[in-house]
C-alpha cells in the first residue's frame, strides 16, 4: 500500500525548519514579515499563493504530482 503523502502546508514547513538559513533570512530575501512567517510556522494563519511561491523559490523547491488511478464509477 503507498504511503500517505503529507500536506503541501506540512511539507512547506519542513523545508523551512530545515533549511540552511535562519527564518529571519527566509523573511527578509522574500519579503515577507518575520511575523507572518512566524504566524505560519505556529498554525495561526496561512500563505497567500504569492508567497508560497516566493519561498518555494527562493528555497529552490518543486511540487510535483502523482498519476491518480481512475475513480472507479458508482451505478454506471
Amino acid at each position: 500500500m503507498a504511503t500517505k503523502r503529507k500536506p503541501i502546508r506540512e511539507q512547506l514547513k519542513e523545508a523551512i525548519l530545515n533549511a540552511d538559513v535562519s527564518r529571519y533570512r527566509i523573511a527578509k530575501e522574500t519579503g515577507l514579515t518575520e511575523a507572518s512567517l512566524s504566524r505560519f510556522l505556529n498554525d495561526v494563519a496561512g500563505l497567500s499563493l504569492d508567497s508560497i511561491d516566493k519561498i518555494g523559490d527562493y528555497l529552490e523547491l518543486d511540487i510535483t504530482t502523482r498519476e491518480r488511478k481512475p475513480r472507479k464509477r458508482k451505478g454506471k
